[in-house]
């Protein structure tokens, strides 16, 4: 069993059900179910239904903490369930209270993300929950597991790593898409009626504070004072997108930002702009990044901020690591530096991924053996 929230786009779930589709290409027989904490369909359920797998929707919200934790007992009794892989951080703590004294052979907390959230608006009570929720992660897990190096590191908040039990599993990016992605460049600036010579600086996820969009816009002012082609395509929604807008109207560049929302052509955007930026904020660190991995799929060059951990960078990486203090103009001239230069080879990150952990097989492969 896989706790998730549900089946949505998010970064998680996107990887677990590319991971099962994976399996059953190459004829791994998974049994996997997916318990979705939130108690509501999401956009990939019947992807996962379609690869063999289970889609369970907690009948009572997790708020009601009680009838939750006896909802989630009675089905890790009914299904009688080998592994229990837990995909909520220090919120882990709560699933593995649930499946006390089961017959169960794996319970693995896999830790997303470096910000230690804990679903409550009172910061007292963030306060007073997190030791005790990762004391319980720690004593109760077979395995507590990192997207990161960083990431395992924060969650366990200064211990040792335990040989065997605290590891680092890295997702499996299917490079498939960027291999056969077409980089019509001319044809995607007509589409979104740019002029052709433009230099596409690309803002790739969730348009909310902790991406800090803002901050990219800013970048692209200043990159315009340097270089007029410059425009910024933000792929990807949330809600930030009005005072991008907004803050574009204000500076008088609005005509050089378009706000894409989301698309699942995101692999073909990558290989027809020119520069990735993730002004990610130094603190929290990006769990992960994986859009840092796919833009170099896709030969672009990158503007990075200290947030973003090398784990993603792989040995054919053309980026710039900058702090946000540094301030937009630095950014801006790090751009053009870049930009002048070649871009950096597909084929050759293609090449390096594929000798990474982050390799589909070699991704599974790790993946099964958490479970064994």
């Amino acid at each position: 069993m896989h706790i998730v929230e549900n089946l949505g786009r998010g970064a998680v779930e996107s990887w677990l059900v590319r991971m099962l589709r994976h399996a059953r290409a190459k004829g791994v027989n998974v049994d996997w179910t997916f318990y979705c904490a939130l108690g509501q369909p999401g956009a990939m359920d019947d992807e996962a239904r379609k690869f063999g797998a289970r889609v369970i929707y907690s009948p009572v919200p997790i708020g009601r903490k009680s009838d939750f934790l006896r909802a989630l007992r009675a089905e890790l009794r009914c299904g009688r369930y080998d592994v229990l892989h837990c995909h909520h951080d220090l919120v882990s703590a709560f699933y593995l209270l649930a499946a006390v004294g089961m017959p169960i052979l794996r319970r693995i907390v896999h830790v997303h993300n470096a910000d230690e959230s804990i679903p409550t608006p009172s910061p007292l009570k963030q306060r007073l929950y997190r030791e005790p929720m990762r004391r319980i992660c720690l004593a109760m897990a077979d395995g507590i597991v990192g997207i990161s190096n960083h990431t395992l590191d924060t969650f366990l908040a200064g211990r040792p790593r335990r040989p065997g039990r605290d590891l680092v599993h890295y997702y499996g990016v299917d490079a498939r898409p960027f291999q056969s992605a077409p980089a019509n460049r001319d044809g995607f600036r007509r589409e979104l009626d740019l002029p052709e010579d433009a230099l596409i600086l690309l803002f790739a996820g969730r348009v909310v504070p902790e991406k800090n969009p803002l901050f990219a816009l800013d970048v692209l002012i200043e990159l315009r004072r340097l270089d007029e082609r410059a425009v910024a395509v933000f792929a990807g929604s949330g809600s930030l997108e009005r005072a991008v807008l907004e803050r574009a109207r204000q500076h008088g560049v609005e005509h050089a930002v378009r706000l894409l929302g989301w698309r699942s052509d995101l692999p073909v955007i990558m290989s027809c702009s020119d520069c990735f930026i993730l002004p990610h904020p130094d603190r929290p660190m990006e769990g992960f990044g994986l859009a840092v991995v796919e833009a170099q799929l896709a030969g672009l060059r990158m503007l990075l901020s200290q947030g973003i951990a090398d784990d993603p960078l792989l040995p054919t990486a053309n980026y710039r690591r900058l702090a946000l203090s540094a301030g937009p103009n630095a950014w801006a001239e790090a751009a053009v530096e870049l930009l002048r230069g070649p871009a950096p080879s597909r084929a050759g990150a293609l090449a390096a991924l594929a000798g990474s952990p982050m390799d589909m097989n070699r991704a599974l492969d790790g993946l099964i053996r958490l479970h064994s």
